[in-house]
């Protein structure tokens, strides 16, 4: 398949590449397929990555993987939310945040209520709502990356 991105330009999708979101994501429930795209001059160090919607070429979410931010990130999630996700375990659960990145850089956040997951086995993904308050909309990361960045 290929699609012409507004931030990457004309792109070709294997099949194997492409994630279906059954119910769409939250706020979109009308988008279905994507696939995941990274800069390639900056690589995935910074590990912010793309959700790039292949219905709509120009909507691509800034996702990252929640652990680099918050180790000890492990939401409680209801069995039955997961159900049409096909079988998950700890090597084929993929769990993703979306980011939010302003003008002003250091109001950085990430989206801890609202994870992404997905088995990358089936190519299966959802986005769920944590319930109970534990994790915030808008959790600050700007300094947490600058500080691993130096550590690095």
């Amino acid at each position: 398949m290929r699609i012409n991105t507004k931030a990457f330009g004309e792109i070709e999708i294997s099949d194997d590449k492409i994630i279906t979101f059954e119910k769409g994501i939250i706020g979109f429930p009308e988008l279905k397929k994507f696939t995941l795209l990274h800069d390639e001059e900056r690589g995935t160090s910074a590990g912010i990555r793309f959700l790039q919607s292949l219905d709509e070429a120009s909507f691509a979410m800034p996702v990252m993987d929640p652990l680099i931010v918050m180790p000890d990130y492990d939401p409680t999630v209801e069995d039955e939310l997961l159900a049409d996700m096909g079988s998950l375990s700890d090597e084929n659960i993929l769990v993703l945040v979306t980011v939010t990145v302003p003008s002003d850089l250091t109001q950085m956040t990430v989206n801890l209520q609202g994870p992404i997951i997905i088995n990358v086995d089936e190519r299966k993904a959802c986005q769920l709502i944590v319930e109970g308050g534990t994790y915030p909309v808008k959790f600050p990361i700007y300094d947490i990356l600058q500080a691993r960045k130096a550590g690095e």
